[in-house]
């Protein structure tokens, strides 16, 4: 199990099926109902895996980034201020910075989030 971020100076991969069910397995995902794991955080790049159980929402929020949403099992809807987008199993959503949403599992579902990095802070 990964807790702490990789650095990716030389090149890794992960196994996302192996990911999402281990954070499946968690105590916040099976208590809360949803729980999220840092594979890659450097300055310029941030990738989680964000597992959410049926029914449960990520209260709307936004990123000061550009961000993308990849569903890698389960159905995502997100809301955005002026329309809903759903985003099934293999679809990928990009968000601009800035832009409001919230996240709502329709079914247990695993996402990957890809945020950028702002180039000077």
């Amino acid at each position: 199990m990964l807790n702490t971020p990789t650095v990716p100076d030389h090149g890794v991969s992960f196994d996302l099926a192996t990911v999402a069910r281990e954070l499946r397995a968690e105590a916040p995902y099976l208590h809360g109902g949803q729980t999220a794991r840092t594979l890659i955080r450097t300055p310029d790049l941030r990738v989680v895996v964000v597992a959410i159980q049926a029914g449960k929402t990520i209260a709307e929020h936004h990123a000061s980034v550009t961000a993308t949403v990849q569903t890698l099992s389960g159905r995502i809807h997100v809301q955005l201020p002026d329309r809903r987008v759903d985003v099934p199993e293999g679809q990928l959503l990009v968000l601009g910075a800035g832009l409001s949403h919230d996240v709502h599992a329709d079914v247990d579902s695993t996402l990957l989030l890809t945020l950028g990095w702002p180039a000077t802070k």
